[in-house]
């Protein structure tokens, strides 16, 4: 297991995060991954996805510990980070990585007892669809764990400062650092369950678009996910106790709802496609 634990810690983001030059965005991203290993913990599931999974460190440590699951898969957008995924994790049978597109395939809907999906959904510039996709991904009854940064009230400004002095010490590469007028703070800091102010839209090299931290809104992404999934549980880190209005991320555990016609679509498309379901 210390392979395992080892190439979780030689991640190009464990290193900008977890092992940061800056104790207080360490101590943040630490308390992160404390709180989704301890969530995992109470969610449990056998068959387990991390949607987003960056370098894989949260997997890595996830399978390290007791109970792990009996199988996890880690899907991400670039090519380039499922291959140092795979080379790194590569001793561990358990262990897989994947494009998302490959999620498409008939043999991952209703594949997974738990979906992870963290610090992505606040750059997702429409995180509907991918809500939806969840739904299928999930087995009947399965669980989606969601953390997205705190990025109104307090918390804004404080990592608005943080961020700036991160750039000027030269501590790793930190977006959302796209600055807000004197309103668009205001409302920022006072902001409740509906977008406060107009997000700016990237649009990366390869066409793609995506928000920075700017302007998200975690009450509005609950909203979203509370329309589409039964939302059980919130929670806050790095340390529970701050709440929303001093953490820095915030955690959603929602449950798909119960649905009969969702276990027959699975079997049926298992049948007609022949192809070996995840796990």
């Amino acid at each position: 297991m210390s392979i395992l634990l080892d190439a979780a810690r030689t991640g190009f983001y464990a290193q900008k995060q977890i092992f940061s030059r800056s104790r207080l965005i360490s101590w943040s991203h630490r308390g992160r991954f404390a709180t989704g290993l301890r969530l995992a913990r109470e969610v449990g599931g056998a068959r387990t996805l991390d949607y987003g999974c960056g370098d894989g460190t949260f997997l890595g440590l996830l399978m390290n510990g007791e109970p792990a699951p009996r199988v996890a898969v880690g899907a991400e957008v670039s090519e380039a980070i499922v291959t140092d995924c795979r080379q790194r994790f590569q001793s561990h049978k358990g262990l897989h990585f994947m494009l998302v597109e490959d999620l498409e395939r008939p043999a991952h809907t209703h594949a997974y007892d738990t979906i992870y999906c963290m610090e992505v959904l606040e750059h997702v510039v429409d995180p509907a669809p991918l809500l939806e996709t969840f739904h299928r991904l999930l087995a009947p009854g399965g669980t989606l764990v969601i953390s997205v940064p705190i990025e109104t009230g307090i918390p804004v400004v404080v990592k608005q400062i943080v961020r700036r002095i991160a750039g000027w010490r030269g501590v790793g590469h930190y977006p959302g650092t796209t600055g807000y007028t004197p309103l668009e703070m205001l409302r920022s800091v006072c902001a409740r369950s509906t977008q406060h102010i107009v997000r700016p839209v990237i649009t990366g090299d390869d066409g793609s678009t995506f928000h920075d931290h700017k302007g998200f809104n975690w009450r509005v992404l609950r909203a979203l996910v509370n329309a589409e999934f039964d939302l059980v549980r919130e929670s806050t880190s790095p340390v529970e106790w701050l709440g929303p209005q001093l953490g820095t991320q915030r955690w959603l555990i929602a449950r798909k709802r119960a649905a009969a016609e969702d276990a027959e679509a699975s079997a049926l498309r298992s049948a007609e496609t022949g192809e070996e379901r995840v796990g």
